[in-house]
Order: structure tokens, then sequence, then C-alpha cells
């Protein structure tokens, strides 16, 4: 395994983990801290406006290792599943204009009143073969981000890293996977999948499962206040070639969020170095 113990090189900051910061903080913040990679959520990337944002991400040297997030494909209707395909097409534009190097997707799960899983499995799809010669053309990869079965009705019903892997088996180019420790943990076949996965994981995503954990959406922990094995993951992970960062994303209303954004840079830094 590659030796973290003294790099920051290797560490990048999604701006959930910072969420007070605007995008031009974010930067700032990790430029201060000598971090030189970023991911950020499209909200950040919105409010400073896509082609200012790649400016200044350019201006500072950033490496943009995902824009967050795609997906939410399934709905009601067709007017709903056109206007989901829209709003990816410019979450496309948006990855491509501050040089992201893949639009993760989060693919969504079952339409209001419903109850057909295999429905909404077959809509997400339907929408990546639909969405993926846009997203080629403007060269952005598409990252499959498996979440964990809790949120198969209401935020991805892609659940397992082996239903991302069978997309993008079907898929082909352009298509790959995002591997988060906080969703696949708990999998059985996980070293497996990894594996199988190989040069088709386009982002890793690094955080911790807090025992207890008192909110499943926003109770996520730091590297190593939690109980995941997390360098038996990235062993997984190097060993199936990847080489590129450690993304820490962790949703914590009630811990990280309320904490100084710098304070929680340095703690990543510290537990980027230690834990992961």
């Amino acid at each position: 395994m590659r030796d973290l113990s003294h790099d920051r090189t290797l560490l990048s900051i999604n701006s959930m983990t910072v969420k007070a910061w605007s995008l031009g903080q974010l930067i700032e913040g990790c430029a201060r801290a000598g971090i030189s990679a970023i991911s950020p959520w499209r909200d950040i990337v919105q409010a400073c406006g896509p082609e200012r944002a790649g400016k200044l991400i350019r201006a500072h040297g950033m490496t943009v290792t995902g824009l967050c997030r795609g997906g939410m494909f399934p709905a009601t209707d067709e007017a709903g599943r056109r206007a989901a395909l829209d709003d990816n097409r410019r979450a496309v534009d948006e990855a491509a204009a501050i040089g992201a190097q893949c639009l993760v997707l989060v693919v969504g799960a079952l339409p209001k009143g419903s109850r057909d899983l295999n429905g909404a499995r077959m809509q997400v799809r339907e929408a990546l073969h639909a969405l993926l010669p846009y997203a080629r053309q403007a060269r952005v990869p598409l990252a499959i981000e498996p979440l964990h079965p809790m949120y198969a009705a209401d935020r991805a019903c892609v659940n397992t890293l082996a239903q991302a892997n069978d997309l993008c088996d079907e898929l082909g180019e352009g298509a790959g996977v995002a591997v988060d420790t906080y969703h696949v943990w708990w999998d059985p076949d996980l070293k497996r999948e990894i594996a199988r996965a190989g040069e088709k994981i386009l982002a890793y995503h690094v955080n911790d499962w807090l025992l207890p954990t008192n909110d499943l959406l926003l109770d996520r922990g730091m590297m190593g206040d939690g109980v995941i094995d997390l360098r038996a993951i990235r062993a997984m992970v190097e060993a199936a070639g990847y080489r590129g960062h450690c993304e820490v994303e962790i949703l914590s209303a009630n811990n990280w969020w309320k904490r100084d954004p710098d304070e929680v840079v340095r703690i990543c830094i510290e537990r980027h170095q230690t834990v992961v």
C-alpha cells in the first residue's frame, strides 16, 4: 500500500465535510492546509457559477476529484424522467466546466407512491444509457455510487458494488464506480467486487460508521472514530489498481458541521495520515 503518513497530495476534501464553506472558501481553506484536491457539491458550484468556479479552481492549481452529484433518475411519469435527464446533462456540463475527474451519481430510488423496486432499477438503467453518450462527448466519466441498502427506498436503488459493476459492464466506456466506505464496508463480497471493478474505480470516499449511529444520513464519523477497517478497504482498492485520491466525505449535522472548518480540515489531514 502507498505510504500516506507524511503525504497530503493524495487527500481530497469533499465540500460536504466542511458544509459552511462556499466554493471560494473551500479552495482557499484547502490551499492554506497544503491540500491540492477538492470535490465540490453542485450547490456551491452553482452559487459561484460554473465558469467562474472553473477559473478559481485552475488559478489555485486544484485537482477536482469529482462533482457531487448527479442521478435521482426514477420518476412517476415520463415528464419527470425527462426533467431528471435534463438536470443530469447540466451536471455533466458543470463537471466539465470545473475539470472534474468524474460526475458522482446517486441514482435515485422509488418514485413517490411506488413499491416497484425492480421498476426503479430499470428506470436507472435506461437513464444511464440515455445520459452516457452526452457524458462521453463532454469527456466526463460517470461514477455510479452504490449506497447502503438502508437508502434503497429514497436515495439509491443501486445498493451493492456488484450491482454497480454489472451496470458498468453493460454500459462500457465512460462508466465507472465510486467506492464509499460508509456504504460498502458491510458487504461480504466487497473484496471480490473491488477487484472486479479494477480500473473502473473512479473515486474513493473515506469516512466511518459510528456505533451507535444516531442519524442514518447525517451522522457519519471521522475516520478512526467508528468500526470500519479503513486500511483493509484501501488495501483492496489499491490492489485493484486505484492510484487516485482518498476523498473525505462526512455528513455530520450534530458534530463536524458545527466545528470550525479549519479545525475539521486539520483533523482530516491527521486521520488521513494515521488511520486511512
